[in-house]
């Protein structure tokens, strides 16, 4: 087999092997990329599925506004963009969570790994600089799912509040419905707000992890 037919094989195998770890890695060395690698690439995911998630939940919430401050037009069509804009944005919080339990895999792993081949070092002083360099990395981690788990719990409550919202419209779509929601317009403005700012603190902490891991 060419090395260009094995290179294909391989990566046509890996979207078998998620389900096993071991093997998955094992199929990634084969191909040059390790454990640090792939951390790196699932941190990026994980930053860009947040980037996509703040777009889409500041574009539920323009819809939301424009719904609750209907004036004349298909009532319906403006309903159902804005049950679109919900489910899209229910989507992405799903996305978001994923990439974040797959950031945690892979970290688990390759500190685990790294752990145990600190005991195959002969030289000592190699041996404690590799281990000062997990132990950074480890803080640098810490800091960044940190980041990432603080803007993740604030989804849920935004997701569920719009779910509400979208639900209770779905069964009610008059003026006066409409009207009765108008309240809740600047809670969830905040609500959203805060789940932005925590996003960018969590892609700016994603970006400055990935520039760190490049000067290991």
């Amino acid at each position: 087999m060419t090395s260009t037919l094995r290179t294909l094989f391989l990566l046509s195998t890996l979207l078998f092997l998620g389900s096993c770890s071991t093997a998955y890695y094992s199929a990634m060395e084969q191909l040059g990329v390790h454990k640090r690698d792939i951390l790196v690439d699932r941190v990026e995911e994980a930053r860009d599925s947040q980037e996509e998630a703040k777009v889409q939940f500041s574009s539920a919430l323009e819809q939301f506004s424009t719904l609750l401050n209907f004036d004349g037009g298909d009532l319906q069509q403006t309903y159902e963009t804005l049950e679109g804009e919900f489910e899209q944005s229910e989507s992405r919080a799903g996305d978001v969570s994923d990439r974040i339990r797959a950031v945690e895999s892979v970290s688990a792993d390759l500190f685990s790994e790294w752990e145990e081949e600190l005991g195959l070092f002969t030289n000592q002083e190699l041996r404690r600089s590799s281990e000062n360099s997990l132990r950074e990395t480890r803080v640098r981690y810490q800091q960044l799912i940190s980041a990432m788990h603080s803007a993740e719990t604030k989804m849920n409550p935004v997701i569920n509040a719009f779910r509400d919202q979208v639900l209770f419209l779905k069964h009610n779509l008059n003026s006066r419905a409409i009207a009765s929601l108008r309240s809740k317009l600047v809670t969830i403005e905040g609500d959203i707000s805060q789940l932005i700012s925590d996003m960018e603190a969590s892609i700016a902490e994603s970006n400055r992890f990935l520039t760190e891991m490049e000067l290991l």
